[in-house]
């Protein structure tokens, strides 16, 4: 089997079914400037008392010499590169002060000054194709190879836009079809900062059989269901971080003065405060942790490590012969305590969006994807507020516009209350040029990471072919828009019946109905037309209507295209 398989089998055996956010990460490294001292021009002189002077102007001549930086594009300007069509396209990186830097792309030449140890440059619109070439040139030049223009997504989220493609449920069957060199997919490599980075780390990489693998299921079938359609390069810049919240990746200014966001903006204000007092000490208490911890491991975990090896052996055999068992072990000091990282944590509000989207902005892009809400789900009515707030950063921060931004309702799981569902359809309306992919059908009621990646991503991209590129297409499942109560019956309507709503594998279920005193009753519901009836028997004057409401719903309302409707209720408080 090709390599983009290599070792899942062991891996989905010790797959968990629920996520939390990866903790034992090596600590960051301190970014230093790519630079080089500029060497004066003399030789070393023997060691008479006449060639002190000399070398002591020398030495003096190099303490003044200006430092020297290359001229270095942001890594997101690398080999293998995909540029956006159709748009300008900033270009930037880092330089000496004073140096003057010049980009060229196929016809066009765009010179300026660094400034600040930086420089930017914005390219005219390209048209579609290459493979181009990008030359910048100040005191060094740096050549760009093998770049494409075409469409870019953003792609982020959580685990589920985290999910590698090789662990997808149809990689076997799939991954040898992945024969597609003009996607490519650069992945940032996950980092959390109290402040914005200015340099993801992470590399662009062409797919093919052997490379999908390691993509983000989500986004490639994304990239694939539009280069199918549009045929025209695409690239997915794919920065996601399992187990996390949406305010770890909203910047501190995308909290505003909401006071329902008050508590992040609180701590976001924390983070720095205490990055400031702690960041200068961090490297020596970490290094002194290192070292405490390896003693400790070599000694004490040693010995410990050992008795409870005896203790398991001990207990087996009193337990064979029916006796008491024996005393569980411990150590006889506890582990040293790691300091804590002063940029935060992956959980803390800006954190990741500092560390992991700062860097790739402004990069043009056409829109973005986006899977996450299971780490809000608790508070679900919160992030009725957040997610927007979230969108609505992301798009001042990257001065695009109101570019395209589409988002996964989460699947069924038992452990996923149908708040949060809500919270995100409510985000349709307060938020323009979204749409969202409805998961019901594709849930796991006891893993929250279903493997039917597929559907998802081909949801999404259908919302792309739609309302991005303007294919006449239905691209989103019914979703609830009023009601209409009339004697024992309600009358329910949709928008997005498409060719028309259809009940999948029977009579329509998972509605309820209520009337004023809020006991909601399964509910009989019968389509006609483009709408939906329901009534109960025992509810003479019903109030509200549920469809879905349930961690894991047992529902099968479709349209005749095939896409789920959303989970609503329309008693929403």
């Amino acid at each position: 089997m090709r390599r983009f398989l290599a070792g899942e089998t062991a891996r989905r055996k010790v797959r968990r079914s629920s996520e939390s956010p990866e903790h034992k990460r090596p600590a960051p490294l301190k970014e230093k400037a790519d630079s080089r001292v500029v060497m004066p021009s003399f030789q070393l002189m023997t060691t008479k008392p006449a060639s002190i002077p000399f070398a002591a102007l020398a030495l003096a001549a190099l303490a003044s010499a200006p430092l020297r930086a290359d001229v270095k594009p942001n890594p997101l300007f690398t080999d293998g590169a995909v540029l956006q069509r159709g748009q300008a396209v900033p270009v930037w990186g880092t330089a000496r002060d004073g140096e003057k830097v010049t980009v060229e792309v196929g016809t066009q030449k765009v010179s300026t000054t660094a400034a600040n140890g930086s420089w930017s440059v914005s390219l005219k619109p390209l048209k579609e194709g290459g493979p181009l070439t990008m030359k910048i040139t100040g005191d060094n030049t740096v050549t760009v190879n093998n770049l494409l223009v075409g469409e870019v997504w953003v792609c982020s989220g959580q685990s589920n836009m985290e999910w590698t493609f090789s662990r997808a449920h149809n990689a076997k069957e799939e991954g040898p079809k992945a024969t597609y060199p003009k996607i490519r997919m650069f992945t940032v490599t996950k980092k959390v900062s109290a402040k914005p980075v200015t340099e993801p780390v992470g590399k662009w990489v062409e797919c093919a059989p052997e490379t999908v693998g390691s993509f983000s299921a989500v986004g490639y079938f994304f990239a694939r269901d539009l280069y199918q359609k549009l045929g025209v390069p695409v690239g997915m810049i794919h920065t996601s971080w399992g187990g996390t919240p949406a305010q770890a990746w909203t910047s501190i200014e995308g909290f505003g003065s909401d006071p329902e966001l008050k508590g992040y903006a609180d701590g976001a204000k924390a983070l720095l405060a205490s990055y400031e007092a702690n960041a200068p000490g961090y490297p020596a208490k970490l290094a002194e942790y290192q070292a405490a911890k390896k003693t400790w491991d070599e000694s004490v975990g040693k010995a410990y490590n050992e008795s409870v090896n005896a203790w398991n052996a001990a207990t087996a055999t009193a337990k064979a012969a029916n006796q008491p068992l024996p005393p569980k072990p411990s150590p006889s000091s506890p582990p040293p305590s790691q300091p804590a990282n002063p940029d935060g944590s992956s959980g803390t509000p800006t954190a990741l969006y500092n560390g992991m989207v700062a860097p790739i902005i402004p990069y043009a892009i056409k829109g973005a994807i986006w899977y996450q809400g299971e780490s809000n789900a608790g508070q679900s009515k919160q992030y009725r507020t957040l997610f927007p707030a979230m969108i609505a950063d992301w798009r001042d921060k990257w001065k695009q516009g109101d570019f395209p931004f589409f988002f996964v309702q989460i699947a069924p799981f038992n452990g996923q209350p149908p708040e949060i569902r809500e919270a995100q359809l409510l985000t349709l309306a307060k938020s323009k040029n979204t749409a969202m992919a409805v998961t019901t059908d594709v849930g796991n009621a006891t893993d929250i990471h279903p493997t039917q990646k597929e559907p998802v991503g081909q949801r999404l991209a259908l919302a792309a072919r739609a309302l991005t590129y303007g294919e006449k297409i239905e691209y989103s499942g019914p979703l609830y828009a009023s009601m209409k109560a009339a004697g024992d019956k309600v009358e329910l309507s949709f928008t997005h019946t498409g060719g028309g709503l259809v009940a999948k594998d029977g009579e329509l279920k998972g509605f309820t109905v209520a009337g004023d005193d809020k006991k909601f009753v399964p509910a009989k519901a019968t389509i006609k037309g483009d709408k939906i009836i329901v009534s109960a028997e025992g509810v003479a004057k019903p109030a509200a209507v549920r469809y879905g409401w349930a961690n894991v719903p047992d529902v099968n309302l479709f349209n005749k295209e095939g896409l789920p409707a959303s989970p609503f209720r329309t008693d929403v408080d």
